[in-house]
């Protein structure tokens, strides 16, 4: 095998598809990355639960594959200098040339790389930025727990012409609504995604629009030469839709860059796992913490206020996340007493009030 290719194009696949090598890997082979040359140049991983493919233009001159271990690739590919790269096999080896440098790389037996799953089928399209910025918002609210896998996933319900993506950590819910095109009218299915590899899809998009495929058990999101494939969780889940609904006696409007930066200055003086205290009149919120061995900290923002007074607590980093995920320039805390969850959204009017955020609230001090 033999091919050149563009320096930046080599160090940017190679990064991208290292990131599914697994840490602990269940036979030596897995740490490898294939090189397949063709009619392109395809890189390839899998660790039996996720795998990766990136395809690249290069200048094929003699087709062929080596499977080369990946994290040194990845590490030679991003400090070589601004040349083409050059790989060609020779033997056992993989001699990578770039300029004055040169590598030559033990490579791993092909014929022992396990075969990649075939992409399921394609069921629809949606907006790269749609989805990244869909990621981007439900996942800070999955668990990291793998003892609960079922919170540790990112939740689609497909619906016609609408997705939903959900999240929960059993202390707070996430739910983002998008429209998306199905590959077929009526289309309809519930999917649970492992939210550490939808992240780590969404960082890598470049444009374009996202595929989603599934089937047989496995997930497919395909965009701008990059596939990645994932075996799917379970499907159970909770009712995160009733609890995102019902009628709210008290609700404040306020301007969400102002509000996360008062939080955020507040809680530099709150202890770990302490809470931040919002008190609610007509016209402003008054934000507190501390009081501790640190010392205290308060607040005010203006805000409009649809109710009566209520003072809440929260976790900073829970309200943070919940806030953060806010695309408009308001945002609305729905709320019925201290001792009740608060539905963070947009403000109709703002912005569509398509991202919901479910978050419990601590007992007052």
């Amino acid at each position: 095998m033999k091919f050149r290719v563009n320096r930046d194009v080599l160090a940017e696949a190679v990064a991208w598809t290292a990131r599914v090598l697994p840490a602990r890997p269940v036979v030596p082979v897995l740490t490898g990355i294939l090189l397949s040359a063709g009619e392109e140049l395809v890189l390839s991983a899998f660790d039996y639960e996720v795998s990766a493919r990136c395809s690249v233009e290069a200048e094929i001159a003699e087709p062929g594959r080596v499977l080369i271990p990946g994290k040194i690739l990845a590490e030679i590919s991003k400090s070589l200098p601004d040349e083409p790269v050059e790989i060609v096999t020779s033997g056992v080896e993989a001699v990578l040339t770039c300029g004055s440098a040169e590598f030559a790389l033990l490579t791993m037996p092909v014929e022992d790389f396990p075969a990649l799953p075939p992409m399921p089928e394609r069921v629809g399209a949606v907006g790269g930025g749609v989805f990244a910025a869909a990621v981007g918002q439900v996942a800070p609210a999955a668990s990291r727990d793998e003892t609960l896998p079922m919170l540790t996933g990112i939740r689609f319900d497909f619906a016609d012409e609408t997705v939903t993506m959900a999240t929960t950590d059993r202390y707070r819910i996430a739910a983002r609504e998008y429209d998306w095109r199905p590959e077929r009218p009526g289309f309809s299915a519930a999917a649970m995604v492992p939210a550490r590899v939808l992240v780590d899809v969404a960082r890598s998009l470049r444009g374009g629009e996202v595929a989603i495929a599934l089937g047989d058990g496995v997930a497919g999101f395909e965009s701008v030469g990059r596939a990645t494939t994932v075996r799917l969780l379970d499907e159970q889940f909770i009712d995160y839709r009733s609890r995102l609904a019902g009628d709210w006696s008290v609700r404040a409007d306020l301007r969400v860059a102002p509000f996360i930066e008062a939080i955020k200055r507040v809680a530099l003086v709150a202890e770990r796992n302490t809470a931040v205290r919002l008190s609610f009149s007509q016209g402003r919120v008054l934000i507190q913490a501390g009081a501790g061995d640190i010392g205290r900290g308060a607040e005010a923002v203006e805000c409009h206020l649809t109710g009566d007074d209520l003072e809440i607590a929260f976790q900073s980093h829970w309200l943070l996340d919940g806030l953060g995920g806010v695309e408009g320039e308001l945002v609305r805390l729905n709320m019925e007493s201290a001792t009740r969850p608060a539905l963070i959204s947009g403000v109709p009017g703002d912005a569509e009030p398509d991202f919901r955020y479910l978050v419990m609230s601590l007992r007052l001090g």
